[in-house]
């Protein structure tokens, strides 16, 4: 359970040739918040919110236009949602307070999370799926598809591992559903969100520079999708040393933002024209800026450099005040393979959480229960 923006959005490797499709869903019960709602659900697809619900208003908000259409052609399917995420919610309420049980907890701020959902790769139609727990933000308890087991990842959730790794009959049916059936939703959705999910906005690229002696900062935004590769490179050999990545973020019109620093101090000015910043996108031909003075935007301390740095902190800020909200918080691989370790076995409890949800039952999908 790692920082959110660790979370929803990734700078991928520079194999940008094929795209992998997603479709999440997060779930967050909280106690102990009287200014946030007890229950949140929130949908994605490729890092886009479909829709959202919560337990004050007790039903589910599309937040796509092509969603509504996606809607209005199936009339039961907000009903059947919000059906299924009122469910949902009194599992996750019932959980959090046998979690507390198990945690030897009575007061304070508690959160139980889940997160689960499929992927899809359109080049080679390969798939993956996964199903989290966390609680009070930190990892719990996740299923691994490859091997189909339950993995426990603190000493509390191994009776629950036990007793579920004990269902046949679940554990196959899960991962059809994580394999076949959540694949087989994320390509209806992407066929009515296509005009809206598989475009490709072009990136505008800026250098920026707080000051002659800080970093210079290669600037993307306005791209989507938000699989986009940023570096710097000198005599065209990318640079490793002297770069400070950074994270991809949200824009409020549903395109992502991105920056490099380069750190100038082992950077003679007049090796300036041997480093060059490159964008790599998909759809589009690598988009290269020279490292030159005259591209770079300073402004000495106000101007157009301070409204990018205060636009970046109150995307940030955003970001976060989802996370209190309900957004997932969990740690995303890079490696596709990499698992918890399973925790050494504890039968001295028992299995105190709310039910193994089925994974049909689950909120914003076509409503299979």
């Amino acid at each position: 359970m790692k920082a959110l923006t660790g979370l929803l959005l990734l700078v991928f490797g520079h194999g940008v040739s094929s795209v992998l499709h997603s479709l999440h869903y997060f779930y967050t019960a909280s106690s102990g918040l009287s200014t946030f709602p007890e229950f949140v659900a929130v949908g994605t697809v490729d890092g886009v919110q479909i829709g959202y619900y919560d337990s004050n208003i007790q039903g589910i908000v599309l937040t796509q236009d092509w969603m509504e259409r996606f809607a209005r052609e199936d009339p039961d399917y907000i009903e059947r949602s919000t059906g299924i995420a009122q469910g949902a919610q009194q599992t996750s309420k019932a959980s959090i307070v046998n979690l507390k049980k198990k945690f030897n907890q009575t007061g304070g701020i508690h959160l139980y999370q889940q997160m689960y959902g499929c992927e899809w790769d359109d080049e080679d139609d390969s798939t993956d799926g996964y199903n989290q727990y966390g609680y009070d933000g930190e990892d719990y308890m996740s299923l691994d598809l490859k091997t189909l087991t339950w993995v426990a990842a603190v000493p509390q959730a191994v009776p629950t591992t036990l007793i579920w790794n004990e269902d046949e009959a679940r554990l196959q049916y899960q991962k059809y559903y994580y394999t076949k059936e959540c694949v087989g939703v994320l390509k209806a959705f992407l066929s009515s969100g296509k005009s809206t999910l598989q475009r490709t906005d072009r990136p505008r690229v800026s250098l920026l520079q707080r000051s002659p002696s800080s970093p210079v900062v290669c600037h993307a935004t306005g791209f989507y999708p938000d699989r986009v590769v940023v570096f710097w490179r000198r005599d065209g050999q990318e640079l490793h040393e002297q770069v400070d990545p950074g994270e991809v973020l949200p824009n409020h019109d549903g395109t992502f933002q991105v920056s490099v620093d380069l750190n100038l101090k082992a950077v003679p000015q007049e090796d300036w024209g041997r480093y060059e910043c490159v964008v790599q996108l998909k759809g589009i031909e690598d988009i290269s800026t020279p490292l030159d003075p005259d591209l770079i935007r300073t402004n000495g301390g106000k101007g157009p450099i301070l409204v990018f740095i205060l636009a970046g902190v109150a995307v940030v800020a955003v970001v976060a005040a989802a996370a209190v909200v309900g957004v997932f918080v969990y740690q995303k691989r890079n490696d596709s393979d990499k698992r918890h370790k399973p925790v050494g076995s504890d039968t001295s409890s028992e299995n105190t959480e709310g039910q193994n949800p089925a994974p049909e039952a689950q909120p914003l999908t076509t409503g299979q229960s």
